[in-house]
């Protein structure tokens, strides 16, 4: 993995801190940016921000020439197939700060979030060609996939690309067919991996532990009469993908230390429960959480969820989900 293994959410930013000068931007439209430099930009959803990404961002940071042009990040939010298609909700990998916080690792100069919508999906692919990359965003090169389509209706592609770049004087260089299909295949089997529960798989591509953020909110606290207490979690962002229903041993940051336990996901059969549900049991933790945002990784799943014949089968099972929870994590940090 390129991040060290078990790095939360906030433990990445800390680490970031201490380790990466921050020359990051953010802004949220491309009119918010002014350049002082000619830049080298990329342009996509970047989902994930996995290997597959950091390769690209990796070419994008080196094509800087320590410092002549700056490197831009050009991704858009919503994601345009929820505008041009209307699917409504889909289930991203990264929520947009998610997304930030990664693309801050890898060492760009500016990130633009810029507002997709049907007016901008109309413009024609010279005009966002002028307008954006020439006029705005003051381009020297921009490193894209070979197969990359632009303009309204997608109708403009590499070639129409390479043509405006001739007109407009500034560079565009190609990713391979194979770093593109591998970068797609990754995404896919991330997702695909997350649905079935096979999350180190996932984790192995994605390059850092597969994480979501949510707040604690106030359950049955029926957890709390069989011993094992949980902080009840509803996802801030609804578009965000959450794995397979079942047992996980996951991790957080609470109040800068490293807290462990394991994690549920679904809807509690053996106590009647009729809406799905993420709860975490942390190991070592008595602390009210309520209210409170966590940030929790998931590094290991257990078992699919079950319906038990009786509450104290399945406090026997938590019991047995909990040994091993600890033993794998002492196996995998000691003196976690």
């Amino acid at each position: 993995m390129i991040f060290f293994n078990l790095v939360s959410f906030l433990e990445l930013r800390i680490y970031l801190c201490k380790n990466i000068l921050f020359t990051l931007k953010k802004y949220n439209s491309i009119f918010e940016f002014s350049a002082t430099k000619k830049t080298i930009i990329t342009l996509g959803t970047f989902d994930g921000v996995h290997l597959g990404h950091q390769a690209i961002l990796k070419k994008l940071v080196n094509a800087t020439e320590n410092g002549t042009y700056e490197s831009l990040v050009l991704t858009f939010y919503p994601h345009p197939r929820m505008v041009l298609n209307q699917e409504g909700t889909m289930h991203l990998l990264n929520t947009i700060e998610e997304k930030t916080i990664l693309l801050e690792k890898s060492g760009i100069d500016h990130l633009i979030v810029h507002p997709f919508d049907e007016k901008f999906s109309k413009l024609s692919a010279e005009a966002f060609v002028k307008s954006v990359l020439v006029d705005q965003l003051n381009i020297h090169k921009i490193i894209i996939g070979y197969d990359h389509r632009f303009g309204e209706n997608r109708s403009a592609n590499i070639t129409d690309l390479i043509e405006f770049g001739k007109k407009y004087n500034f560079e565009v260089v190609q990713i391979n067919a194979e770093e593109i299909n591998e970068i797609t295949v990754s995404s896919t089997k991330i997702r695909t991996a997350l649905l079935d529960g096979a999350i180190e798989f996932a984790n192995q591509y994605l390059g850092y532990d597969y994480f979501f953020s949510g707040k604690v909110i106030k359950g049955k606290q029926l957890g709390r009469t069989i011993g094992f207490p949980t902080a009840n979690i509803i996802l801030l962002e609804s578009y965000k993908l959450i794995p397979k229903n079942g047992v996980y041993v996951v991790y957080s940051t609470i109040n800068n230390k490293s807290e462990y336990g394991m994690m549920n996901i679904g809807y509690n059969p053996t106590v009647g429960e009729n809406n799905k549900t993420i709860e975490v049991h942390f190991f070592d933790l008595n602390e009210d959480l309520y209210d409170k945002i966590v940030n929790v990784s998931i590094v290991k799943f257990i078992r699919t969820e079950e319906k038990f014949e009786s509450i104290d089968a399945l406090k026997m099972q938590l019991n047995k989900d909990r040994e091993f929870s600890k033993t794998y994590l002492r196996e995998l940090t000691p003196g976690a």
